[in-house]
Parts: structure tokens; C-alpha cells; sequence
């Protein structure tokens, strides 16, 4: 059965890591394909995950993807998102990036991009203060796939990140001859900087007074103690510990996906202090 080329999305990341956009960061497959190819994709998530960290306020998306991937592993990637707790006509966040698949052995891959997302003013999302990407992502394709991903995030501030993981897929069952069912267990550590939040803070206030939400003049607080909170420092530390649960359906030119996330920040991480988030997404993918 051919292997379809997913999108993963925080993720704009990653970066973007919306999910590493915001949950989402947009890559093309580790594995090179032996023909051009285009593939399509649809999100919907619960919550915008930056790297296991959330908004104070909920954020959930949808978003629709597109990936096309040369022979040679240089790709292309555009993305849209939408939340669905904002009631204007416009798009939520966007992203277009470009990047190549290198295989360096016949089971170590290396992953180089950028992306570029575009934001409107006053965004809810942690990771809109920087809106460039470069990252390169290292991955061994073993019994088990440990991978060792690096991001510098960079706009009206800069952060650098690096996400250690490993991963496994089982294959479970198959319901027909040409299709297969899978889970793809995987955990991760991110450590890194926070400029990023900084800005939110600073501009989630500025949201705030537009909405009229100001500080009640006789107890000096609007009761959300967090919007005052400001970094305070920016040293490169550790974040989050992730664990994922992937659950796939999988055919020829097409994949299903149903991901659970279960963050637990570090008590360095200035949107959590140490509590648990969790993550849920459905994902549709399409290869032509």
C-alpha cells in the first residue's frame, strides 16, 4: 500500500505549531517521494497547541493544508486556520513555507524549511509575535524513530526551540486488503526561550480594552491574575513534556486521523506553570 505524505499542522512547530498552527507547524514527510505529488488536508482541533502551551482563552480551529512535494524532496506548503470562536469574516492566521527532505542514509533523514505566516492585529494565538520559522529536523526510521527538532522562531521577537521524541507505529488491523488501521504513540520534551509571550500578554490587553473589559476601579482587578503576569526572564529552558496518541486510517491516497495530546508544562513555562493541557484533533488527508 502506498505511504501517503501527511501535513502535520504549530504545529504551527511548530512553528507555526498550531500544533506545533498553532497545534499548528507544517512538514512535509520524512520519506522522499518517488514521483511529484500534491496532498490536501483538512483540521479541525479543540485547541491551538504551542508546543504543548495554550492561550488563556480557548482557541479552537479549523484549518485546510496543501503540500507539493518534488522528486528531488523540495516541497511547498500553504496553510489557512480559522477560529472558530471568532465571529469576523476574515481568515484567523495563514501560512506559506518551502523546505527539503534529504536522505543523509538509508535510515536517517534530515528535514530543512521555512514558513511564513501572516497574522491579523490583535491575535489570540501565543505564537503570532513571530511570524518567520526556519527549522531543521533530524530522524532515524528504526524499529522505534527517535527524532531531534530544532526551530527559531522570529518576528517582533525571537525564541529558539528544540523537541526531542521518539515514536513507534503499530499496525493494528485491516479491514479490507487495501487499507490498514494504526497508532503511532509518541512523547517529546521541548525546552527553549519565551520572548513570544511577552507580547501576548501585551497585546491580549490591548484586545481586552477594545472589548471594553478594563480593570474594576474598586478591587484594582478585572479577576484574571494572568494578565498581568510578564517573563520574567528569558533564559532556555525546559517547557513541556508531550505524550500523542495518534489513531489512522489508512488507504492508497487517503488518511483519517483522530490525536490525542496530553501536555504537562514545566514550572518554567509562563502560560502554565506546571498544569495539564490537553489537546484533541481530527484530520483528513488527500494524495494525488
Amino acid at each position: 500500500m502506498k505511504r501517503i505524505f501527511i501535513i502535520t499542522i504549530l504545529a504551527i512547530s511548530s512553528a507555526l505549531c498550531f500544533g506545533q498552527t498553532d497545534s499548528s507547524k507544517s512538514t512535509a514527510s520524512v520519506s522522499v517521494s518517488p514521483k511529484s505529488t500534491l496532498t490536501l488536508g483538512t483540521v479541525y482541533s479543540n485547541n491551538a497547541s504551542y508546543y504543548g502551551e495554550r492561550a488563556e482563552e480557548n482557541t479552537p480551529y479549523v484549518a485546510v493544508a496543501a503540500t507539493y512535494q518534488l522528486k528531488s524532496g523540495i516541497y511547498f506548503t500553504g496553510q489557512s486556520y480559522k477560529l472558530l470562536n471568532d465571529n469576523s469574516s476574515t481568515l484567523s492566521a495563514a501560512a506559506i513555507g518551502a523546505g527539503v527532505t534529504l536522505k543523509m542514509s538509508k535510515k536517517l533523514s534530515t528535514d530543512i524549511s521555512y514558513s511564513h505566516s501572516f497574522y491579523p492585529s490583535y491575535s489570540p494565538l501565543l505564537q503570532s509575535a513571530n511570524a518567520d520559522n526556519a527549522s531543521i529536523n533530524f530522524s532515524y526510521n528504526g524499529w522505534i524513530k527517535p527524532t531531534v527538532n530544532g526551530d527559531y522562531a522570529f518576528g517582533k521577537t525571537s525564541d529558539a526551540f528544540v523537541t526531542a521524541g521518539i515514536s513507534k507505529q503499530i499496525n493494528l488491523f485491516s479491514i479490507t486488503s487495501k487499507d490498514i488501521v494504526t497508532i503511532t504513540p509518541s512523547a517529546n520534551v521541548v525546552a527553549g526561550t519565551q520572548h513570544f509571550y511577552q507580547t501576548y500578554i501585551q497585546e491580549k490587553k490591548l484586545r481586552d480594552s477594545l472589548l471594553d473589559i478594563i480593570t474594576d476601579p474598586l478591587f484594582g482587578s478585572s479577576g484574571n491574575n494572568s494578565q498581568s503576569k510578564t517573563v520574567i526572564n528569558t533564559y532556555f529552558n525546559l517547557l513541556s513534556y508531550s505524550l500523542k496518541l495518534p489513531l489512522a486510517y489508512n488507504r492508497a491516497h487517503y488518511l483519517v486521523e483522530a490525536a490525542y495530546q496530553l501536555s504537562l508544562l514545566s514550572p518554567q513555562a509562563q502560560t502554565g506553570k506546571g498544569n495539564l493541557n490537553s489537546f484533541l484533533t481530527f484530520s483528513f488527508y488527500y494524495q494525488f
